[in-house]
């Protein structure tokens, strides 16, 4: 026996001692594609030495290999053959090494190689173009050594029968350049060695060959037509013609990864730029990256991964939109940085959406696991919530489990819902972020009372409003919500005095709208309050009060009365008699009048309706003269018939008439007139002298009384009192007085008619009465200025009855 058989034996009881059955060992074969089937790729029992005559009964066998395998192996020999014919670029799709990995077993005792068979290439594939002929437009005035990118040619073999070299047909104007693509690639440029000249040559025709580095070579065709066009005669220009930049891997979609910036010296369109990928940018580049055409911007456009693919290059062409365009060539080498790629992941399981705001602290809200594929460092998570909310993360005893909780008191009126951020940060580096959002919202409990915007409420209503009708509204609101928000109004009841005003109030408890049940009047009531309550639904209920201050306002509703001229029958209708030599403005007479209401309500002026002869008489407007214009003439007649017509200033103005005629007598008729009247008045007078004597010295002595009153009361109120009624100057047309209105910061006043003497009229006389502090009662004050007020008019009238 052979020394080496010996050796062998040696090795095999030493593994066999060591290891037991097992035994493994791996053996490599070289094979070329295409070989013909049966083609025998070597004889595995013997490399492996093993004896031939055993191998059926130690089941000599390959448990790789199917029925379909490319390779089988002989049971009773060893042989390793060639089944089926090996496409090496179908079975490895250009890998530069195309292996076959093979197990080999036998029993008794149990062994297990590892066969390799390496399929070499042959040079079974031509070079292709994908394009079948390239039509290029080139500028005449190009200037030489400008170069265009052709497309490069693919061969489906690799290492030396792939593309080798590109030829270009002998041109006295083009020649061919190849530069390294990167990966073993050569690209070719056609590169521009002498001007064209369009009117010599309009057009080249060239053929490009590509060769491979197979023995014998192969080669494949483009056909290249080159067009000359004219103009435009500055191209493009790259600031680089390589950009180098690295790149994290995971970036947005959509970051801007940099800027290809070309210039071109011509203006207009020939010098705008557009860019785009070159022809032989590879498929996967332009699946990654985004190019903008107007602005040379490169963006993320897919998933950026390190572990797919490191290092992407990118053709750029930048063309200008001149006619023919003009052409710029630059390549963007970007390099992918490999970065903790994997994130953490937070599940939440929320035992409810909806907490009570009374929950205490510590009340469990939802559960938070966190996890993260990574391991190490990069898989340790630390978990977290966002600041400034009452909610904070307690750890369990189990490893990443959290328990989100109340850390403070909740309050569903300063905040109803809380959206909690979640995040979980490795420790990476850099670290990995997730967040995570868990809506919670606040249960409503009735914590909060009903509010009225403002306490109290003022109310200004005109009188002689329509009774059942909607006067004003109230309304309240309540930080609760649904049933706890739920306001029902009603109008808390006074205890039936003069000036309460509740019995004639209703109110909708629905929508807080007050109603009144009668038609108010100025002249009568001029304040009062009321008090509405606003009663939340919830349980128990909770409620809040507002006053509403009522101010009633005056409307033009009451006819001026005439005091002057006056018939004993209550006519206003007067006869008068001047003299007729009586010069330009004698006073014939005065009208005299006065209103109840106030303001411009009361506010008189006065205006002729009818007369005889208007260049003879004239009334003033404001005080209710009549006047005479001129002097009379023998043609003026004896008698004139003046209408004066009296109206107030409201809205809608009313008015008063009264009649005066004039008769102009002769200066002795006029004084004998006199003396009968006078002769006649003295019979009268005999009778009533005495009693006029008395009535004339009780009005006045009363009044008087009346006035020291008043004076003495007006002196003894407080600065705000004095504040509250305003004098007003003599008016010497109609009776007036005023009324001023304090609410708040607000003042009101209210201008009417007054006696020319100062006193004011009561409402009862068809007047306004002074208004004094207490607006609930009438005071002392009131009353005496009512009393002052109808004594006045009794003076007058008696006065006015006496005279006549």
């Amino acid at each position: 026996m052979h020394p080496c058989e010996y050796g062998w034996i040696a090795l095999r009881c030493y593994l066999l001692i060591c290891f037991g059955e097992q035994i493994s060992a791996q053996t490599r074969y070289s094979v070329p594609e295409e070989v013909k089937e049966g083609t025998v790729v070597g004889n595995i029992a013997k490399d492996l030495g093993i004896d031939v005559g055993t191998l059926a009964q130690r089941r000599f066998r390959l448990v790789s290999a199917s029925q379909n395998a490319a390779v089988q192996v002989n049971q009773n020999n060893g042989v390793l053959y060639v089944q089926k014919k090996i496409d090496r670029e179908e079975l490895c799709d250009g890998n530069d090494v195309c292996l076959i990995n093979l197990k080999i077993v036998v029993e008794n005792p149990l062994e297990v190689h590892y066969v390799e068979i390496e399929i070499r290439d042959i040079n079974d594939h031509s070079p292709v173009f994908l394009e079948k002929k390239l039509n290029l437009e080139i500028i005449e005035n190009k200037a030489p050594g400008a170069r265009f990118e052709l497309p490069s040619a693919r061969d489906l073999d690799v290492g030396i029968n792939s593309v080798r070299n590109y030829k270009l047909t002998p041109n006295e104007h083009f020649s061919l350049e190849l530069r390294d693509g990167g990966e073993e690639d050569r690209i070719p440029f056609l590169e521009l060695r002498k001007s064209l000249d369009r009117e010599d040559v309009s057009r080249h025709e060239l053929i490009l060959t590509a060769v491979d580095g197979g023995n014998p070579p192969q080669s494949g065709f483009l056909n290249i037509s080159v067009t000359v066009l004219d103009t435009n005669d500055n191209q493009p220009v790259c600031s680089q013609d390589t950009y180098s930049l690295t790149l994290q891997e995971n970036v947005a979609v959509g970051t801007v990864v940099m800027r290809i910036n070309a210039t071109d010296a011509d203006d207009g369109l020939n010098g705008e730029i557009e860019y785009a990928l070159g022809r032989n940018t590879k498929r996967k580049v332009q699946d990654v990256f985004h190019l903008d055409t107007m602005t040379g911007d490169i963006r993320v456009k897919g998933e950026v991964d390190f572990e797919e693919n490191q290092i992407y290059r990118l053709n750029i062409q930048a063309f200008d939109k001149g006619q023919p365009p003009s052409s710029a060539a630059c390549k963007v080498i970007i390099q992918i940085l490999d970065m903790n790629d994997n994130e953490p992941d937070i599940e939440l399981t929320s035992l409810s959406n909806m907490v009570p705001e009374d929950a205490k602290p510590g009340t469990v809200v939802s559960l938070v696991s966190v996890s993260d594929k990574d391991s190490g460092v990069n898989g340790k998570v630390l978990c977290s919530v966002s600041d400034g909310i009452p909610f904070e993360l307690k750890p369990s005893a189990q490893n990443n489990m959290y328990s989100l909780v109340t850390k403070g008191n909740l309050d569903r009126e300063v905040q109803e819902q809380y959206e909690i951020t979640v995040t979980a940060a490795d420790m990476g580096q850099p670290p990995l972020t997730t967040f995570k959002s868990l809506h919670v919202q606040l249960s409503d409990k009735n914590d909060n009372s009903p509010e009225f915007s403002r306490n109290p409420l003022e109310l200004y209503l005109m009188e002689n409003n329509i009774p059942g009708a909607s006067i004003f509204s109230v309304s309240a609101s309540d930080r609760d919500m649904n049933e706890n928000a739920l306001i029902s109004y009603q109008i808390l009841r006074g205890d039936g005095s003069q000036n309460d005003m509740t019995s004639f109030l209703n109110i909708n408890s629905d929508n807080g709208n007050i109603y009144a049940l009668k038609s108010f009047d100025f002249e009568t009531t001029k304040n009062f309050s009321v008090v509405v309550a606003a009663t939340d639904s919830g349980t128990p209920s909770l409620s809040s009060n507002v006053t509403v201050n009522v101010f009633i306002l005056d409307v033009n509703d009451n006819t001026p009365m005439i005091l002057s001229p006056l018939n004993t029958n209550g006519s206003a209708e007067a006869v008068e008699e001047i003299p007729r030599n009586v010069n330009a403005g004698h006073l014939v007479t005065k009208v005299r009048a006065y209103d109840a209401d106030i303001g411009y309500n009361g506010w008189l002026l006065f205006s002729l309706q009818e007369v005889t002869d208007h260049n003879l008489f004239g009334l003033d407007r404001y005080t209710g003269q009549i006047r005479t214009l001129r002097s009379f003439t023998e043609t003026d007649e004896a008698q004139h018939k003046l209408v004066i017509v009296v109206k107030d200033n409201g809205n809608v103005s009313l008015s008063a008439t009264a009649t005066v005629i004039i008769k102009a007598v002769e200066p002795k008729e006029a004084f004998a007139a006199s003396d009968v009247k006078r002769a006649v008045k003295e019979d009268e007078e005999s009778n009533v002298v005495f009693y006029l004597i008395i009535t004339l010295g009780s009005i006045s002595t009363l009044f008087v009384i009346s006035i020291i009153v008043l004076i003495i009361m007006q002196c003894s109120k407080s600065t705000n009192l004095s504040s509250e009624v305003l004098q007003d100057t003599s008016y010497d047309g109609t009776l007036c007085h005023s009324i001023q209105y304090r609410s708040g910061d607000k003042r009101y006043m209210l201008v009417g008619p007054r006696m020319s003497i100062g006193s004011a009229i009561a409402p009862g006389s068809n007047a306004t009465t002074l208004i004094v502090k207490d607006r609930g009662r009438r005071g002392p004050g009131e009353v005496t200025a009512r009393f002052i007020q109808m004594n006045m008019v009794k003076y007058i009238l008696v006065t006015r009855q006496s005279y006549n």
